[in-house]
């Protein structure tokens, strides 16, 4: 083992290793076939039981994944068994046995604090070889998820994250692995900013998936919330106190619809304090956003949500489940299409809006679907994507890009 913070000759650096991916994405305009295969490179990290870690975003749509040992110069195929969007985190899995003989499976650690030393360790673009870059850990918060459009809790470092450093680990100074690097914030304004998934993420996916034998997704109240931080909006709805937030709107399909009212004042989740400004207590002097405890839960937890309704308190419990969107941020497989007389109709959804709606104004205004909630289960916006031109529809050739 290697001196504290001097990882030149530490073990536990041969758990990591070089992902190959090729990947196949489907063509959302032309749904009944797939664009050309492009490959990407990235870096995974052994956890012991035959599995490695490594981003969800390294592997979409991929079509096959391979992985190379440090040191060696075979590539073994990998199975991806569990894709996390939300929190940009795949599980994989390689049978070889050869693959694993002499390997040491990473220990996880604890959350850092601000100010410790961190070490990212990856196979970044511009060589073949690892490549290790040192930094320490300048804020924990809530961070917006780029690839799955979410928020989760995240750790921001200034160590350099590049292209091919996604899904390696970041150590401490003790060799134990504190998070999966995942996204950096690019800016003329700013400069070496790059984000660690924390292994309270981390541990989240991986005991959602040993529960459900799958991936099933990070849970949501289901509701819309405003802050409170205003003293006559806190009048107006008899809060007594500076704390509690806004229920703008509750998720029709949600199970929140059942026991929430818009006008609703949330004040506590668990035993815990709602602030007006959406937050609550994070360890011994922090505050952190208040989705942050409900992303501790697992799909079907209940939670005990404290509430002020027309002035009086009471305590609803709420079933949690992962948010529904009406326009999905990704899609699963193949997009589902249906083509009648040349007319091709599929649902919107982002990659649609992505590919087709630089030139599309009418897409563009389709696009604010994007903050909508379903009103029931299943509910999907259709669209005319394109005409096939024939003679049963001679004279709609031109329509394209149309709500059906």
């Amino acid at each position: 083992q290697a001196e504290e913070g001097n990882f030149q000759d530490a073990d536990f650096l041969n758990a990591v290793v070089k992902v190959y991916c090729t990947h196949t994405a489907p063509d959302y305009s032309l749904p009944w076939q797939k664009q050309r295969q492009y490959t990407s490179t990235g870096s995974a990290f052994m956890i012991g039981d035959g599995k490695l870690l490594t981003n969800a975003h390294c592997v979409e749509h991929n079509t096959q994944v391979k992985v190379k040992r440090r040191g060696d110069d075979t590539k073994y195929l990998a199975k991806v068994l569990a894709r996390g969007i939300e929190c940009d985190i795949a599980l994989l899995s390689v049978e070889s046995k050869e693959f694993w003989v002499g390997a040491e499976p990473l220990r996880f650690g604890q959350l850092p604090n601000l100010q410790d030393s961190v070490t990212v360790v990856g196979y970044p673009l511009g060589g073949e070889t690892i490549s290790v870059s040192k930094g320490v850990v300048s804020r924990i918060e809530v961070t917006s998820y780029a690839h799955g459009s979410s928020e989760l809790l995240g750790i921001q470092i200034d160590a350099a994250i590049n292209p091919g450093n996604s899904g390696g680990p970041a150590f401490n100074d003790q060799g134990e692995c504190i998070g999966v690097a995942f996204q950096v914030y690019r800016s003329d304004d700013a400069e070496n900013i790059g984000y660690v998934i924390p292994t309270s993420v981390v541990s989240h996916f991986l005991e959602d998936y040993a529960r459900n034998g799958r991936y099933t997704g990070f849970p949501c109240l289901g509701v819309l919330l405003q802050k409170l931080e205003n003293p006559a909006l806190r009048a107006c709805l008899n809060v007594p106190s500076n704390e509690g937030v806004l229920v703008r709107k509750v998720e029709p399909t949600s199970h929140a619809s059942e026991v929430l009212n818009e006008g609703d004042v949330i004040v506590s989740f668990g035993d815990v304090r709602v602030g007006c400004e959406g937050t609550v207590p994070f360890r011994s002097t922090e505050r952190i956003a208040f989705r942050y405890l409900i992303s501790q839960k697992y799909t079907g937890d209940v939670a005990e949500v404290g509430i002020i309704r027309r002035g009086q308190f009471m305590k609803v419990h709420v079933v949690l489940n992962p948010q529904v969107h009406l326009v999905p941020y990704h899609i699963e497989g193949e997009p589902s299409y249906l083509i009648v007389a040349g007319l091709v109709f599929t649902p919107l959804s982002d990659p649609l809006i992505e590919e087709e709606c630089e030139d599309n104004i009418g897409l563009k205004l389709l696009a604010k679907a994007r903050y909508s909630m379903p009103r029931f289960k299943g509910e999907q916006i259709v669209i005319l994507s394109q005409v096939l031109a024939n003679e049963e529809n001679i004279g709609y050739e031109e329509m394209s890009n149309e709500q059906a």
